[in-house]
């Protein structure tokens, strides 16, 4: 099982489930931008070096000032933490609801939040015949959103890669209910200042965005992120936060990976060409392709292959291609699968790997 401690991208389980060197798999099953990261990262470890025998700043400030510089809020609007993770764990742990609501399925660690404070989870099935897409269901609704309670949603959405429509999180608000969005991949969007909340949840007591530095700029190593909201809505999650819980060179990185606009629209421009590129590979193959907003894609696999999930991951895994299992997210079955989108050459591996699975005892090109 590669999603032993549940996520993509863990090379060290690869290695020891397929006795494959970790630095030669193509690794799809982890969501990173494949240009990344930025070159000026480079220039920070080297810069780092004379900082090392200093601590962090513990409010974060000069990331923060870039921050709200870039989104044009106020710096104690920002809190930025050891990665989304923090944040979500911290956000909860702040406000104690009684119920949350997921639309599922969605990340993991939301769920996992709300159990370890003993919290209550109700859950909204996405519908695959609506792509996921988060549809607001009266029933469901008044179900969920009594005055209090958390929906704490992803957007665009992981792993389905579906946007939530802004309307609906001001409709949850206008009923009372606090929302959470994790905008983790909306770097990937090119009208995210149309579709991001950020602006709105400096205005709203009740309204939280997360975003991720992690993914965009390509440095899980350093875990970083950021929530926004209302500064005396945010003050219980900055006595929460452990202090110097962003380490310096992670604070570093994360002013550097702003100054460079070039590799941001570099990104968007090969988002924009490889997404319907490798979505038309997949359909020609016989998957059914969720339509995704972000940087990865939601399979369904062929019922003619005869295989499941698990299966597929371990047969892709022999041949050096590592695919996320997505049945292990609340609301799939073992029909569907997730995986990153590459680079065109990484992304020819992939379809060649898939038709040797899929289609064993036929020759195939790729287009």
């Amino acid at each position: 099982m590669l999603e032993r401690y549940g996520h993509g991208g863990d090379l060290r389980t690869a290695e020891e489930a397929f006795g494959i060197p970790a630095q030669q798999f193509v690794d799809f099953s982890s969501n990173m931008n494949p240009l990344g990261p930025p070159s000026g990262v480079k220039k920070a470890l080297h810069a780092y070096a004379d900082m090392i025998d200093q601590y962090p700043d513990p409010a974060v400030r000069g990331l923060r000032s870039k921050l709200a510089q870039r989104h044009n809020i106020d710096e104690q609007s920002i809190v930025v933490g050891n990665g989304a993770a923090e944040l979500i764990d911290l956000i909860v742990r702040a406000l104690q609801p009684e119920l949350t609501t997921l639309a599922i399925p969605c990340f993991d660690e939301y769920g996992d939040a709300v159990r370890k404070i003993g919290g209550a989870v109700y859950e909204i099935k996405l519908a695959a015949e609506n792509h996921f897409e988060w549809i607001i269901n009266a029933e469901d609704v008044c179900a969920a959103a009594a005055a209090g309670s958390l929906f704490i949603l992803g957007s665009p959405n992981n792993p389905t890669g579906q946007l939530v429509d802004p309307s609906h999180i001001r409709s949850l608000l206008s009923m009372g209910a606090y929302v959470v969005v994790d905008e983790a991949f909306m770097d990937f969007v090119p009208d995210e200042s149309r579709l991001s909340l950020i602006q709105e949840a400096t205005q709203h007591e009740r309204l939280f965005v997360i975003r991720s530095m992690t993914k965009f700029y390509s440095i899980p190593g350093i875990r970083l992120g950021y929530i926004v909201g209302m500064p005396r809505s945010l003050s219980v999650l900055r006595r929460l936060q452990v202090p110097w819980s962003v380490n310096s060179l992670a604070q570093l990185i994360g002013e550097s990976v702003l100054e460079d606009s070039e590799f941001e629209e570099r990104s968007i421009r090969w988002l924009q060409q490889e997404r319907p590129w490798l979505t038309a590979q997949l359909e020609d193959i016989g998957f059914v392709v969720n339509p995704s907003a972000a940087n990865y894609l939601l399979l369904r696999i062929p019922k003619s292959a005869g295989l499941s999930a698990s299966m597929l991951q371990l047969e892709m895994g022999k041949r050096g291609v590592l695919i996320r299992d997505a049945s292990r997210f609340s609301g799939l079955d073992h029909t569907y699968i997730r995986v990153a989108i590459k680079l065109r050459e990484q992304n020819v591996q992939l379809v060649a790997a898939f038709k040797q699975c899929l289609q064993p005892n036929e020759t195939h090109g790729v287009k």
